[in-house]
């Protein structure tokens, strides 16, 4: 099984896919250098094998690539980066 992550920025996205079938998807809203992710649906056809991690660390990634800080308003972002300590570095903080 390969999943396959396209950033959708017209729909304010990460999409996930498996061979060729949509599999999921993680919202985000971009403001500045800060991206808050919103929420993320896996189908239920695709819990349980990986497609829910492989969207998180691909988005991440880019985020990454992009300079961009992580506010993880959705609950499974968010438990993700804290099991995921080397994604901690992309948290947006307040000082």
């Amino acid at each position: 099984m390969t999943v396959v992550v396209t950033d959708q920025p017209s729909e304010g996205r990460f999409e996930a896919s498996v061979d060729g079938t949509y599999a999921g998807a993680a919202w985000y809203e971009i403001k500045g250098d800060v991206i808050t992710f919103t929420h993320t649906v896996v189908e239920p056809a695709f819990e349980g094998k990986g497609v829910g991690g492989s969207l998180a660390r691909h988005a991440l990634d880019d985020v990454r690539d992009a300079g961009l800080r992580v506010i993880p308003r959705c609950p499974f972002i968010r438990r993700w980066i804290e099991r995921h300590p080397d994604y901690q570095d992309l948290l947006f903080r307040v000082d």
